[in-house]
């Protein structure tokens, strides 16, 4: 008798591929409370995830030009970039690919509009609601976000 042991697939390695996004912590101060903007979404399981808003880099856009795009398209407020806030970086995988995906965040000043998830051109957001960046710590799904929301706060009130 002949033992025949399973064969195993070769695994076939996955192209790499980078990806750039930009988005932001745009802020809006009323009487003397800093409120920040955020979107609600549904991840790929039909959870509900409260995030920063971002969005990929446009042919010929710079990165902060991406980071007012996106807040204006998701959050319906416009905003002004005021200082560089970090950089968030992941791996992912598609069925074709694995994404390494690097999203550069902003600290915008909020100049005008509406929360609205309407301009949203790909529907993703499903609800956009202000939230006091004192307290954000608890709705933002992502530790990472909540890391740059507070060097959102540290940038606005100078304390660690």
């Amino acid at each position: 008798m002949t033992l025949q042991l399973p064969r195993h697939r070769a695994s076939r390695r996955l192209a790499a591929v980078e990806e750039r996004s930009a988005g932001g912590v745009v802020i809006d101060v009323r009487h003397g409370v800093a409120y920040i903007a955020l979107i609600a979404r549904r991840n790929r399981a039909g959870r509900l995830e409260w995030c920063l808003p971002k969005g990929h880099v446009e042919s010929g856009e710079t990165l902060v030009e991406t980071a007012v795009r996106e807040v204006a398209e998701e959050t319906g407020i416009h905003g002004r970039a005021l200082v560089t806030l970090g950089t968030i970086d992941y791996w992912f995988t598609t069925p074709e690919y694995r994404i390494h995906k690097m999203v550069h965040h902003y600290l915008l000043e909020a100049l005008g509009g509406e929360i609205s998830v309407e301009g949203d051109p790909d529907h993703e957001a499903i609800d956009a609601q202000w939230f006091r960046l004192d307290t954000v710590q608890r709705q933002l799904t992502f530790p990472n976000e909540r890391r740059i929301a507070r060097t959102a706060w540290v940038c606005l009130a100078g304390t660690a």
